[in-house]
């Protein structure tokens, strides 16, 4: 979120530029107010861009006033539950899925009903987010805030009760609507209840407690995993904070800034009175007051308030054009990288890798939410120092590494499955093995991702003796699986006993510490430099929609990739996509470290050029 006293510095600039009249007059203007504005520039850059403005001392500066004034550090707890139950919600079900898959045959057996269940949720978040800004400006922050409540405990509630796949889609939808409303409400409350010189610091906590929410729901599902009912327990305990969210925002106020432009001054004032120190309330009026007026009439300029006058004057203007070529660049980049194959698929991914267990998947997937949340913290700490161009840029050169020796680890893996053995199947009878091999006239060809492959009603029973010898390849019915673990054999559905799981799971770490730090966070921190102020919401919320519906494509897609093309190939398209998202970086995003905001207009005023340093040079 745009800080209030950095909002004000920035629409007064331009309110100024804007009464000039002629060209000659307007440039003497531009430069008196440029230099009017460097000093507020410097104090309210730093506040501007949320994550990416959070250093030591602002950290510090955080920690002194909120114990001087808990009631702040109220606020913003109570609100960043909202990004706890976003992180929650979107990664509990990569874990509950296996579990879902065991209980409903039908899960298990299409693919495209797997990736409905996790992608449902993608799906309404792209609603929830549209209904949310609606909301946010009609209703309040707080009380959309409740209402995201209610959708997370009404899809907690169905999905752990869902008697069918069809009512756990139901139960994601809701949970969705709830995640696209926090998403940007959450951040947008603790923006505007907090003091400015500290908002970025604050905001920042809404981040980290997405990824702590993914970290946890991972803990979460290998707790349950022994439990009866294990993915209901799982899905339900997401129940339990919306409420615990909705009963200290029944006793919070509305944010301050909403307040104001509802003409409840009084109401504004009584929280800035909690908020501030008493000789710095009438102050933060005035900021306050200066800003909701300029928004006014910066709302006015777009062509009123209707979305489509506003996305129409928006594209016809050069800069902002430019911007949102940047902006919706590096969010779609975000996506087909495909890092939410492995955030939503990670324990299935595991098992693709060689390991059977659900418990084992589960563990060994707690790495990659683990590493996702260092990787937040690592770039809060140096994206500063390093820039945002040159950390995606060298971001994208590890994540197409990665991706690459994955896709051969698992080519690798395939090839040297174990060999299926026809005395191993006829071992549990001839009902018993897969239809597929008793019909084909080469049996002794076959190994064990042949077996998986031919029919979604096969699964391979891994030899007693050795996982890598000669296994059985058997019908999915509901008595071989359990007669193979009987025996105490391991069960394979999706990959297969392989000596380069360990590899292929380093890699996946690797992948994630590649990733987290760049093209985890950089491209949000872009879109809150790239724009105009006055059209940097639009700007931002067309990007994120981008967003939302890139990681829906690649959610409902990646099961049927992987059946289709085999696990190294559908790394390998990513890879690829990964190159076409490296290329188009490179070439339509600047750098905007060190810049202020009248920087970066001017260079997408002029236009710009990559150089091989990873800087921009202006055109002439």
């Amino acid at each position: 979120m745009v800080a209030v006293a950095a909002e004000i510095d920035r629409r007064r600039e331009w309110k100024c530029l804007r009464g000039a009249v002629g060209r000659n007059e307007e440039e003497k203007r531009r430069k008196r107010c440029t230099r009017e504005s460097d000093k507020r520039n410097q104090r309210s850059h730093k506040m501007e861009g949320d994550v990416a403005k959070l250093d030591k001392t602002e950290f510090t500066e955080c920690y002194r006033t909120v114990w001087r004034t808990p009631y702040i550090m109220r606020l913003a707890v109570s609100a960043g539950i909202g990004g706890l139950l976003f992180g929650y919600d979107t990664g509990v079900i990569s874990g509950a899925l296996l579990y879902i898959r065991d209980d409903f045959k039908d899960v298990q057996k299409h693919t495209w009903l797997q990736e409905t269940i996790v992608s449902m949720a993608v799906a309404g978040a792209i609603i929830g987010a549209a209904i949310g800004g609606w909301m946010n400006d009609r209703f309040g922050r707080r009380k959309s805030i409740m209402s995201a409540d209610v959708l997370f405990l009404s899809g907690a509630i169905v999905m752990a009760s869902a008697p069918n796949p069809w009512v756990i889609i139901v139960g994601r939808l809701f949970v969705g609507l709830g995640v696209g409303m926090a998403s940007m409400t959450a951040p947008l409350y603790i923006s505007e209840a907090s003091p400015a010189r500290i908002r970025g610091a604050l905001v920042s906590t809404n981040g980290l407690l997405i990824t702590g929410g993914q970290f946890l729901s991972y803990l979460i599902n290998l707790a349950f995993t022994k439990a009866p009912g294990t993915w209901r327990w799982m899905l339900g305990v997401a129940g339990i904070p919306p409420m615990i969210q909705f009963f200290l925002m029944w006793f919070l106020p509305e944010s301050p800034r909403w307040l104001y432009r509802q003409n409840k001054v009084q109401e504004a004032r009584d929280i800035l009175e909690k908020i501030y120190p008493a000789d710095e309330v009438e102050k933060e009026m005035k900021a306050l007051q200066s800003s909701v007026e300029d928004e006014k009439e910066s709302e006015d300029s777009m062509g009123g308030c209707g979305m489509f006058s506003k996305l129409r004057n928006a594209w016809r203007n050069k800069v902002v054009r430019r911007g949102l070529y940047a902006g919706i660049t590096v969010q779609v980049a975000q996506q087909f990288v495909g890092i939410n194959t492995v955030l939503y698929y990670s324990p299935t991914i595991v098992q693709l890798a060689g390991y059977a267990s659900n418990k084992t998947a589960l563990a060994l997937s707690l790495i990659t939410a683990g590493l996702n949340a260092v990787g937040t913290i690592i770039s809060m700490l140096f994206v500063d120092r390093c820039g945002r161009r040159r950390f995606m840029i060298v971001s994208m050169f590890g994540i197409i590494t990665c991706l690459v020796v994955l896709s051969a680890m698992f080519f690798q893996a395939s090839v040297h499955a174990p060999p299926v053995s026809v005395m191993e199947s006829n071992h549990f009878g001839v009902n018993s093995t897969c239809l597929d091999l008793r019909n084909t006239p080469n049996p002794t060809s076959w190994n064990c991702m042949t077996c998986l492959k031919a029919s979604s009603g096969c699964g391979f029973c891994a030899n007693g003796a050795n996982i890598y010898n000669p296994g059985a390849c058997l019908a999915m019915d509901d008595i071989t699986p359990g007669s193979c673990r009987a025996e105490h054999r391991s069960w394979y559905t999706k990959g297969c006993p392989s000596k380069f799981g360990i590899f292929a799971i380093l890699l996946l770490a690797l992948y994630i510490i590649s990733y987290a730090p760049g093209m985890g966070t950089v491209p949000w921190i872009v879109n809150s430099e790239i724009y105009p102020l006055r059209y940097r919401g639009l700007g931002g919320g067309t990007a994120a929609v981008a967003n939302w519906t890139s990681n829906l494509i690649v959610s409902q897609t990646f099961l049927t990739l992987t059946e289709t093309l085999g696990t190294a190939r559908t790394f390998l398209l990513f890879a690829g996509f990964s190159v076409v998202g490296l290329v188009a970086i490179f070439f339509l995003v600047p750098e905007t470290k060190g810049l202020q905001f009248e920087e970066v207009e001017k260079m997408l005023e002029k236009g710009y050029r990559p150089e091989l340093c990873c800087n921009t040079k202006a055109e002439a």
